[in-house]
């Protein structure tokens, strides 16, 4: 593994401790692990030009060629700190907030759990991990390559003439996510889930929630329950609280 870079700067109010970037590794996630149980602070961030290993939601590959960016953090939980999936939320906000310029007129929306879909392709991908006390959280996004996946529509920033270095990219990515870290902690969930939701697909649009091989539950966006579940409308009415599923948009509310 390969070290290239290593830089302590302030971007804005929010000092990044640490940004490494190495040309080639199984998991940025797995590193960023190791990094956590040798005593790694907040603010560390580690990005790879490629992974031999790199893994989604549920164990899933991540396919991982040279121009997509690749990176990991670590979020060290406080005692008063809200429930740690929702730094999933987090992730998703700051994502957006810098990449929402990189898709120009195209639609740029959050997803749950934790997608960003361009066009309504995957282009963005989020996973935590826990390490002990600490939160191991990877990002990946599809700037120069979408993956052909069966089964699953991809999109990457490329598909819309934008061209993004992963390395330029990267500190921008970080200090928003420390931005957003501070609301986390400062303002609580509430007020993240809010933003999440101006930023995700409208109430009222049709989701089919696969929640097992042999459950699948079709019904409406019904907004977020504090904790952060999918709040899904049923036929019948009723609300059903979704906290983990694949979830895929049928169609959109007109």
């Amino acid at each position: 593994m390969a070290w290239h870079l290593c830089q302590q700067r302030l971007f804005g109010p929010v000092l990044i401790s640490r940004i490494d970037s190495v040309s080639s590794t199984t998991s940025t996630n797995d590193d960023v692990a190791a990094m956590a149980r040798s005593g790694a602070e907040e603010g560390y961030w580690l990005r790879a030009d490629r992974q031999s290993g790199g893994r989604g939601r549920l164990g899933r590959n991540w396919q991982s060629p040279v121009g997509n960016l690749y990176a990991s953090t670590l979020i060290p939980l406080r005692p008063d700190d809200p429930p740690a999936p929702s730094l999933a939320f987090v992730a998703a906000v700051a994502a957006h907030k810098v990449l929402l310029p990189l898709a120009g007129e195209r639609a740029l929306q959050l997803k749950w759990p934790n997608d960003l879909l361009l066009d309504g392709g995957k282009c963005t991908g989020i996973l935590l991990e826990r390490e002990g006390d600490v939160v191991v959280l990877g990002m990946g996004v599809n700037l120069a390559h979408a993956p052909d996946i069966p089964g699953r529509k991809t999109a990457s920033f490329a598909d819309v003439g934008t061209v993004a270095e992963p390395a330029a990219l990267m500190p921008e990515l970080a200090s928003a996510f420390a931005a957003m870290l501070e609301r986390w902690r400062a303002d609580r969930l509430p007020a993240i889930l809010q933003e999440w939701e101006s930023r995700a697909h409208p109430r009222g649009a049709e989701l089919s929630v696969s929640l097992g091989p042999e459950e699948k539950l079709v019904g409406r966006f019904g907004g977020l329950a504090a904790d952060g579940a999918l709040l899904l409308e049923l036929a019948d009415g009723s609300l059903r609280e979704i906290r983990a599923a694949d979830v895929e948009i049928v169609r959109e509310r007109s």
